[in-house]
């Protein structure tokens, strides 16, 4: 067998069983030997002739056969608490240079078949380097493939907070200047997270992190040989150079700090990425993981209002959650509305403008007329909830004149697309200068669920008030993971307003439950919520209405399109 599974820990992955893989730990040595690795510092290793450690140019996509792949990651779904409802799968790649961990990880991702992965690589982590240790560097004194080159403390929480889901800056370290750019990378975690690094397994902290250990065994002539076509090809180096380089700096960094911690994996993969056994079986365990951590959002909150639902005995994910979110439509008629909701007063004008854009028969410029006269009302409605202060002014008159004014940094508008960028002309009509960002939320029509496929929001938001705009909200799925990732950018919860033209009973319970300090604005309520997740009565596809666009048969109200622009 071409895959070398060690000291027998991947007996019950062989036999198709979801128990996770055994740690390391014998009399001979195990994590806590490790600290850090071996302690000194041998000779400098010449600087690395690449530019940057990302490319900005470079879109965060791997395109399989199958699908396309985001590997800049999403922010996951969450629970009926707002919180994580699993943890994602880290998969720690560990190999010398140029063994091939880059082409292994690549194909566990193309067998995996999972949208949302994230890559993670060791080279964005390199210190930023003093004067005196550029000077080393600049003379080939400088040791870049010692544990001391890497900045462990800042991989070991990003790593922890990817794999609780948030959102993490990557740092882009420039190989020329040896330091840090100012633009770091947005990242979001996933389902799978996959880190590979020469010295993926060389901190006691990072082991802890990592799911699965994996280490990539290439024989040390064919790394020669790769090393020997790359940088003579890519980086414009002699033979002789890159020979000398190898025997007298990387070869002996590899038998004294990486080749040790091969005794660390669960699996050792021999020839990389071109070993289909050893990718078929990582791929087998990833999976039986996944399925083990698998949890919808919708089920999850069904769980708390219903014991027993008659499902088939093996149903799809799919249909599970239709039927949770057809039981859950029921679940919440008993239950009176929050007091974080705020509901515009129904006045004859009101109720006028509602008669209006309800009726099917409205013509598209009475509908959007009358919907725009509604989002003013609503957005000043939104705007009385935001912190003022006592503020003395002098009237032309040389009287004072004792006022309000804003209590805060920033307003900045956030809007759910399609639809909910309909709003943004009302809120920039009664805020000046406002900030507007974008969000583009997605239902996956296999698995219920919503997904991030387009941000966009304004530098320092975390410091701003929120108004969160979307024109209708059925189930709360768009509007709460639209929450989640203002959260994700440091925006404090009590500094989110979400307004809508229309909401259902169903989703301001399910927002004012995961987020009880989002204050919930809207002109009315609905109490139903059909099988299609249609507001019932509803005000149709507010999005095509809008947009003068056909709306396809299985569209929901908390479904979104493309974005218009």
């Amino acid at each position: 067998m071409s895959a070398v599974c060690r000291k027998g820990k991947v007996s019950k992955m062989e036999c198709g069983e979801n128990s996770s893989l055994l740690s390391v730990s014998n009399s001979e040595g195990g994590e806590g030997s490790l600290d850090r690795l071996l302690p000194s510092v041998c000779p400098g290793v010449s600087p690395r002739k690449r530019t940057t450690s990302q490319c900005k140019s470079e879109p965060p996509l791997l395109r399989t056969s199958k699908r396309t792949i985001y590997t800049a990651g999403r922010p996951p779904w969450y629970n009926e608490h707002g919180t994580q409802s699993k943890e994602a799968f880290v998969i720690g790649l560990c190999g010398g240079s140029a063994s091939g961990k880059t082409t292994a990880a690549r194909k566990i991702i193309e067998a995996l078949d999972v949208p949302w992965v994230v890559l993670l690589s060791m080279d964005s982590f390199y210190k930023v380097l003093t004067p005196e240790q550029q000077v080393a560097a600049a003379s080939n004194d400088y040791n870049f493939d010692h544990p001391d080159a890497f900045d462990f403390g800042l991989l070991a929480h990003i790593l922890q907070k990817l794999k609780l889901g948030k959102s993490v800056k990557i740092p882009v370290y420039d190989f020329t200047t040896h330091g840090r750019q100012k633009e770091w990378k947005i990242v979001y975690g996933a389902s799978v997270i996959i880190f590979e690094g020469i010295m993926a397994f060389a901190d006691k902290e990072l082991l802890q992190l990592l799911d699965m250990k994996v280490f990539v065994d290439t024989d040390s002539d064919i790394r020669l040989v790769r090393r020997l076509r790359r940088d003579i090809t890519e980086r414009g180096r002699d033979i002789e150079g890159v020979i000398k380089q190898y025997n007298k700096f990387v070869k002996p960094a590899f038998e004294q700090y990486i080749e040790p911690t091969m005794r660390l994996a669960d699996i050792v993969v021999p020839r990389g990425g071109y070993n289909t056994v050893a990718i078929d079986l990582i791929v087998q365990h990833v999976h039986s993981q996944l399925e083990e951590r698998e949890l919808s959002v919708r089920l999850s909150r069904l769980t708390l209002y219903i014991i027993a639902v008659p499902l088939p005995a093996k149903p799809s994910r799919h249909t599970r959650v239709l039927r949770g979110r057809a039981a859950l439509a029921t679940a919440h008629q008993a239950q009176p509305l929050p007091q974080t909701l705020s509901v515009l007063e129904s006045t004859p004008q009101v109720r006028g403008m509602h008669t209006i854009i309800r009726n099917k028969e409205t013509s598209r410029d009475e509908f959007i007329f009358y919907s725009k006269r509604l989002m003013r009302l609503l957005i000043e409605r939104a705007l009385s909830y935001l912190p003022s202060q006592s503020h003395v002014v002098q009237t032309p008159q040389g009287e004072d004149y004792e006022g309000r004014t804003f209590h805060g940094k920033r307003i900045t508008g956030v809007s759910i697309l399609r639809a909910g960028e309909t709003m943004e002309p009302a809120l920039r009509a009664v805020c000046k200068d406002v900030r507007i960002g974008k969000i583009l939320i997605q239902t996956n029509q296999d698995t219920g669920e919503p997904e991030l496929h387009y941000l966009r929001l304004p530098k320092d938001i975390g410091e701003d008030h929120v108004i969160l705009m979307d024109c209708t909200v059925s189930t709360g799925a768009a509007a709460m993971m639209a929450v989640r990732v203002l959260l994700d950018h440091d925006v404090q919860e009590e500094k989110i307003l979400l307004v809508s033209l229309l909401m259902a009973e169903m989703g301001v319970h399910s927002v004012a439950y995961a987020f009880p300090q989002v204050k919930i604005i809207t002109t009315a309520v609905d109490k139903k919520v059909n099988d299609l997740f249609h507001i019932i009565p509803g005000i149709g596809n507010f999005g095509d209405r809008y947009f003068g666009t056909d709306a396809p048969p299985d569209w929901s109200d908390d479904e979104m399109d493309e974005p218009s622009y």
